[in-house]
């Protein structure tokens, strides 16, 4: 238990409830330096932070993510000796 303190909290609703159900933001008291930020800009931000999470948590990125690191550094590297033999092949 918690006493004395005061938060001011945004739920947000999952976009894609499979993930997870909602989203809490604690709000700073003076929003990232501003002084007037309206309750609706904080209320959007969240929604877009939280679409974007579920985005890129069930996307191309969740895929990508997957791959094993050895194997990116050696497609990588054949890649590039790849693009290096035909410079050489190829006259100028």
């Amino acid at each position: 238990m918690v006493k004395g303190m005061t938060r001011r909290v945004i739920v947000v609703k999952a976009p894609d409830p499979r993930l997870f159900e909602q989203a809490i933001f604690f709000v700073r008291e003076d929003p990232a330096g501003q002084e007037s930020v309206s309750a609706e800009q904080l209320l959007e931000e969240a929604r877009r932070v939280a679409a974007e999470y579920s985005r890129r948590s069930t996307g191309v990125g969740r895929r990508l993510s997957r791959i094993p690191r050895p194997f990116c550094c050696a497609a990588g590297a054949l890649l590039t000796a790849a693009v290096w033999a035909l410079t050489l092949l190829l006259p100028l």
